[in-house]
């Protein structure tokens, strides 16, 4: 449980992460937190509402007010994921999103940079673990399983390990002078991703990290609505049928993708960032009630 001064820190994060975006241009927005259909995402797994289920990210909205007519879009929301509880999660978490239209996923980091920047000037008395005035390192995932793991990032896909690699031998190397962008991820790992111009074996997707943690998931919007409904289908064939899970295509949004000619966005998890700025070891120790703090 965060004391007073922590739960004043909380909210001048909040304000300042507010300001950043408003000078910025961007429309903060709001989307159901209660959504009929999530997007397909094997390793998530949702928390169901009734007849609907809590929200895991708002993106399946934001990209269609997108589609709409808006151009550049934040939300600070609250997303839920069954089962995802340890020293970096929490199964309800603070997610912050924004969305640029005619931009790719160059224009997402060059965000994160002046954002943290904006941050580190607007947070007194918090010192952030690494110093951001050096430049960002951008490590490719074949550069990053090259250099820190014991096999290459073609080996880790065949043999079905590269998740396990990335979290025990790639990770905790990443963000420890400075940040890293961990970028042009294999193609079958970014299904929400545009394949790179000349690379169609990688996607235009990057992850941030400081001091070992991924902090934010950012890419290239694919939007051609054909692959993205063929990719839905390849994700739902990995899905079991449980926990009440649902194998629906949502339509609308496949439909309203289509009206988009080019676009990036990127999910940032708040409360792991708050808790760095606090210096804390543990993301419960950064929210007003961790989930042993609660009524059970």
């Amino acid at each position: 449980m965060l004391d007073r001064d922590g739960l004043q820190m909380r909210a001048a994060f909040f304000r300042a992460i507010r300001l950043f975006f408003e000078e910025q241009g961007f429309l903060e927005v709001d989307t159901p937190i209660r959504q009929p259909l999530l997007i397909p995402e094997k390793y998530i797994v949702p928390i169901p509402s009734g007849s609907h289920f809590l929200q895991s990210s708002p993106e399946l909205y934001m990209k269609r007010l997108l589609a709409a007519g808006c151009d550049q879009i934040f939300q600070i929301c609250h997303c839920f994921r069954q089962g995802e509880r340890g020293r970096l999660h929490l199964e309800e978490f603070v997610m912050l999103e924004w969305y640029r239209l005619d931009a790719d996923y160059g224009a997402l980091m060059t965000d994160c940079e002046n954002l943290f920047d904006f941050l580190t000037r607007e947070m007194v008395g918090c010192v952030f673990p690494v110093p951001l005035d050096v430049g960002w390192e951008r490590l490719t995932v074949a550069e990053a399983f090259s250099r820190h793991c014991s096999v290459s990032v073609t080996e880790a896909l065949e043999k079905d390990v590269f998740d396990q690699l990335l979290v025990e031998q790639v990770e905790p190397q990443l963000g420890q002078d400075r940040p890293t962008f961990l970028c042009d991820y294999p193609l079958e790992l970014a299904s929400l991703a545009r394949p790179k111009p000349g690379q169609p074996d990688v996607a235009e997707r990057f992850e941030l990290y400081v001091s070992g943690i991924e902090l934010a998931n950012g890419f290239s919007e694919l939007t051609d609505p054909d692959l993205q409904r063929k990719r839905f289908e390849e994700e739902y064939a990995t899905m079991d049928n449980e926990r009440g899970r649902q194998k629906k295509m949502p339509e609308r949004f496949l439909k309203d993708l289509g009206r988009i000619e080019r676009a990036a966005g990127i999910a940032m998890g708040l409360d792991r960032l708050f808790m760095l700025f606090l210096g804390r070891k543990k993301v419960a120790d950064a929210v007003s009630f961790g989930p042993d703090e609660l009524d059970s």
